[in-house]
C-alpha cells in the first residue's frame, strides 16, 4: 500500500496566454478562450447589484456571494477575464481553487501523553463551554462524540449541497474526535484533547474525495464568524489545504481566515503533507499549503509518538510539509504535534472502505498526516481559552509557540513502509517552528503581549552577500519587542543560531543550494501552478516507520 494518495490539482488548458495583469492569478494566465471557468472576483469594496451587472454585461454568472473577502464568485467566459480586470473596482480575481482534507493500531497511540494533556486533564481543563468549527468532511452521530449532556455536536450544516452533515468520508469525524473524542469505546483509551468542548459541524468536503473548492470553505468560515457569539466559537479548524498560487495578501482563502482571526478565533490549520516532495529541487522546503501560508493562522506539522509514552523519542513525520512560505517567506510551520498513526473516531465512510485495515476495534480509525495534527493544536487552544476566556487569538498563538519544547534531535531518518524509501528531515526552524506542543506548559504561562503587538509569523530574508537566512522583525511583532518574546525564547537556540540567523545554505539545501533557492527566494515562484507530482492532502493514510 502506498503511503501518498496522488491528488490531481488544477490543470488549465493550454490555447491562450493572456497579457500579464497583476489582477487576475497566474493559474488563469493560460486558458482556451470560448471555455468559462469558476472565479473569485474580490472587489476594492462590497460588491453590489451593480458590480453583479457588470460581470454579467461580459457574459458572467453570478454563483454566490462571498462577502467576508470583499467578493463572489462568478462563472464567466475565459476570454473576458482581462476585460473583467480592467474594472477599477475589482482588486483581484483567482479561479475557484480545489482543497483537500489534509490527513492512519489496537495499541495506544499516546496523543494526549506525547503533548502533556493527560496532566491537564486530570486538573479539570477539558474545553468546557468552548465551541470550536471543524470545516471538514462532516461529523457522524457516534458514541464518543456524546457526553453528558447529550451530542457534542451543537450545530451542523453542510455547505457543500446543503443536505444532511453526516461523514460520509471519514476525515470531518476523526478530526472531531481527536479534539473531543470521549475515548467511552475504548474505555478511555482514546480521548480527545479537548472532551468537553461544544462541536460545531461545518461540511465542506466531497464524500467520495475528500475534495472542495475555494468558495465553499470561505462560506464556512463566513458562517462560523456568524455563529460565533450564539456558540461561543473560539476556535476553527482546518485540516485541509492546497498549493499557493500567490501571495497571501491577494489570497481570498487566507483573506477569509484572517477575518476569522481578526474577529476573535483562534485558526489552527494543517501545514501540508509535501515534506516528501522534491518537485523543485527543495528537499520538500517551501511546501507550505494554503491557508496555512498566511502569518496570522496556527500552522501545525506532524509528529510521530513512536508508540510510547514517552514524548523524547518522538520524532518529526518525513512527509510534514516545510517553510519558508512561497512568494512571503514567512516562518511556517508555528508548532508541531503528534500526527502519524493517531487512532480517533471510525465514521465508517469511503476512506475505511478504501483502508479497512486501518480499522481498529470497531470503532476506530487510523490515519497519518498534519490532518491529524492539527486537532491536536485545536484542542490544546480550547483549554487555554477554558482557563482563561479572555485570551485574544494572538495570546493564544504566542503562549503556544513561546512553551513548546525546543529539545530535538539535530536529524533523524524515516522509512516509508510501502516502498521502503528514506528520508532525512533536519530539526530546523521551517521543519520544526517554535518546537513540539506541550499543553501543560502552555497552561501554566502567564505572560503576556506588549500592547499593540501581534504574533504573526515573522517573514524571513536570504542575504546573499552572507549566504545566510535571517528572521525579520518589527515593532509590531510579539517576537521582537521584549525579552519575554524573544527569537530565541520562542524558536530556542537549537533552531535559530546567532543573531537572528537561522542557517547557511550547506546546512539545508547542501549541493543543490542553487536550484533550492531560486525557487524559494527567486521573483518568479511557480510552485504548484499545474506541475506534476504535486500532491495537495493532508493525509498520509498509513505514515511512516
Amino acid at each position: 500500500m502506498k503511503t501518498f494518495k496522488p491528488i490531481p490539482i488544477l490543470l488549465l488548458a493550454s490555447t491562450l496566454v493572456f497579457a500579464k495583469s497583476p489582477k487576475i492569478a497566474t493559474d488563469l494566465d493560460a486558458l482556451d478562450p470560448s471555455s468559462t471557468v469558476d472565479v473569485i472576483v474580490q472587489f476594492k469594496h462590497r460588491p453590489t447589484e451593480a458590480h453583479h451587472q457588470r460581470m454579467r454585461n461580459h457574459g458572467g454568472l453570478h454563483k454566490r456571494s462571498l462577502d467576508l473577502v470583499k467578493g463572489s464568485l462568478y462563472s464567466v467566459p475565459a476570454g473576458s477575464l482581462k476585460e473583467l480586470a480592467d474594472d477599477p473596482d475589482v482588486a483581484f480575481i483567482s479561479p475557484d481553487r480545489p482543497l483537500y482534507a489534509a490527513g492512519s493500531v489496537t495499541t495506544p497511540d499516546y496523543k494526549l501523553q506525547a503533548v502533556n494533556a493527560d496532566i491537564a486533564q486530570t486538573y479539570g481543563w477539558n474545553g468546557a463551554g468552548i465551541g470550536v468549527a471543524i470545516i471538514d468532511s462532516g461529523i457522524s452521530d457516534k458514541p464518543d462524540l456524546h457526553g453528558s449532556s447529550g451530542n457534542k455536536v451543537v450545530y451542523a450544516e453542510n455547505r457543500l449541497t446543503g443536505g444532511p452533515a453526516s461523514d460520509g468520508f471519514g476525515h470531518g469525524t476523526h478530526v472531531a474526535g481527536i479534539v473531543a473524542g470521549s475515548g467511552g469505546q475504548s474505555k478511555g483509551v482514546y480521548t480527545g484533547i479537548a472532551p468537553n468542548v461544544n462541536l460545531i459541524n461545518l461540511l465542506v468536503l466531497d464524500p467520495n474525495t475528500g475534495s472542495t473548492v475555494d468558495s465553499v470553505v470561505i462560506a464556512a468560515i463566513n458562517r462560523a464568524i456568524q455563529l460565533k457569539s450564539q456558540y461561543n466559537i473560539r476556535v476553527i479548524n482546518l485540516s485541509l489545504g492546497r498549493p499557493v498560487f500567490e501571495s497571501y495578501t491577494i489570497d481570498p482563502l487566507c483573506q477569509a481566515v484572517e477575518a476569522a482571526w481578526k474577529a476573535g478565533i483562534v485558526v489552527v490549520v494543517a501545514a501540508g503533507n509535501e515534506g516528501r516532495n522534491n518537485s523543485a529541487n527543495t528537499s520538500g522546503y517551501a511546501t507550505i499549503t494554503a491557508p496555512g501560508n498566511d502569518p496570522y493562522v496556527i500552522t501545525v506539522g506532524a509528529m510521530k509518538p513512536e508508540g510510547t509514552a514517552s514524548r523524547n523519542d518522538d520524532l518529526i513525520a518525513s512527509y510534514s510539509s516545510k517553510g519558508p512560505t512561497l512568494f512571503d517567506h514567512i516562518a511556517k510551520p508555528d508548532i508541531v504535534a503528534p500526527g502519524n498513526r493517531i487512532v480517533s473516531v471510525l465514521a465508517g465512510g469511503s476512506l475505511a472502505q478504501t483502508y479497512k485495515s486501518n480499522v481498529t476495534g470497531g470503532a476506530y480509525f487510523i490515519l497519518s498526516g498534519t490532518s491529524m495534527a492539527t486537532p491536536m493544536v485545536s484542542g490544546a487552544a480550547a483549554l487555554l481559552l477554558q482557563q482563561n476566556p479572555n485570551l485574544t487569538p494572538d495570546q493564544v498563538k504566542a503562549r503556544l509557540m513561546k512553551t513548546a519544547s525546543k529539545t530535538f534531535p539535530v536529524s533523524s531518518i524515516a522509512t516509508d513502509p510501502g516502498t521502503g524509501a528514506i528520508y532525512t528531515s533536519y530539526y530546523d526552524l521551517f521543519t520544526v517552528g517554535a518546537g513540539y506542543l506541550d499543553v501543560w506548559a502552555a497552561l501554566n504561562n502567564s505572560d503576556t503581549l506588549p500592547a499593540g503587538t501581534t504574533a504573526n509569523s515573522p517573514a524571513v530574508a536570504y542575504d546573499a552577500t552572507t549566504g545566510t537566512v535571517s528572521l525579520v522583525t518589527g515593532s509590531s511583532l510579539a517576537w521582537g519587542t521584549s525579552l519575554a518574546w524573544g527569537t530565541n525564547v520562542v524558536w530556542g537556540t537549537n533552531v535559530v543560531w546567532g543573531t537572528n540567523v537561522v542557517w547557511g545554505t550547506n546546512v539545508v539545501w547542501g549541493t543543490s543550494s542553487t536550484q533550492g533557492f531560486n525557487v524559494v527566494w527567486g521573483t518568479n515562484v511557480v510552485w504548484g501552478t499545474g506541475q506534476t507530482g504535486v500532491e495537495s492532502t493532508s493525509l498520509a493514510i498509513n505514515g511512516e516507520n
